[in-house]
């Protein structure tokens, strides 16, 4: 391959922010996510961060979410507030995309970022779900991040941090969420989305040289696999950008 795995997830994500789209992101693959899809295929697409950077130009890689360079010729600086109001607003909310991480995802696409083990007696204990929460309940439509092993893919999650469909069709709307949910599952294998009908998790597409059976030996549950097709690999344009304009001292990459 000329191209990383990690290049390869990158890119896919990007794939799927339009122009637009505006997209909340948190630190490290899906900041670069974001700035790939701006300057790669979705130039008016507007990227914001909870530390209330909105709109942002991006021209270095920032560090962190509150990282200086995070404000550089944005359209407004604001705080932690005016990130959350925009998010939550109805009239920009069918546009906003999340992009999040976990430690686990079950089959309906819901989050676990805050514990491994019992809640009172944890076996690894991480940070919580910092702005995770609010992202997956309110925004149309959320990119997950997911590395592919059968210890995150689990049947039953160890702690509910972040909805995804809950317990299935109508989950969302039972408990009060307005539509929205999970779209796409980008790992390290391959690509998963999420049946419009039964909000199960199903494989979208495999990436060069893996099979869907070794996808579903990473994972506790089964998913549909009939419909898997071959990921397109990156293209020269798509990696010449990600590495020279987005990441050209290769901090994430």
């Amino acid at each position: 391959m000329d191209y990383t795995l990690k290049e390869l997830m990158t890119i896919c994500a990007a794939r799927e922010i339009k122009n637009n789209d505006i997209v909340f992101c948190g630190t490290g693959i899906s900041m670069l996510a974001a700035m790939a899809a701006k300057n790669i295929n979705a130039p008016d697409s507007v990227i914001f961060f909870e530390t209330g950077a909105i709109d942002s130009r991006l021209e270095d890689i920032p560090l962190a979410v509150a990282d200086p360079r995070i404000m550089y010729h944005t359209s407004a600086n604001g705080g932690l507030m005016e990130a959350f109001c925009t998010m939550q607003n109805p009239l920009s909310g069918t546009r906003i995309v999340g992009i999040l991480g976990a430690a686990q995802i079950d089959l309906y696409g819901n989050l676990n970022s805050t514990v491994i083990g019992e809640y009172d007696a944890p076996d690894v204990r991480f940070s919580g779900s910092g702005g995770a929460c609010d992202v997956a309940s309110f925004v149309s439509r959320s990119i997950i991040f997911m590395k592919m092993e059968k210890r995150k893919f689990k049947k039953k999650l160890d702690y509910l941090t972040s909805p995804g469909f809950l317990d299935g069709p109508g989950g969302r709307e039972k408990a009060g969420l307005p539509p929205g949910g999970p779209d796409k599952v980008i790992t390290d294998m391959g690509v998963m989305g999420f049946d419009e009908h039964t909000r199960k998790m199903f494989l979208i597409g495999c990436f060069p040289g893996i099979t869907p059976d070794q996808i579903l030996d990473n994972m506790e549950f089964e998913i549909r696999t009939d419909r898997a097709v071959e990921i397109a690999v990156p293209t020269q344009t798509e990696l010449t950008l990600l590495r020279e304009k987005c990441d050209p001292h290769g901090l994430i990459l």
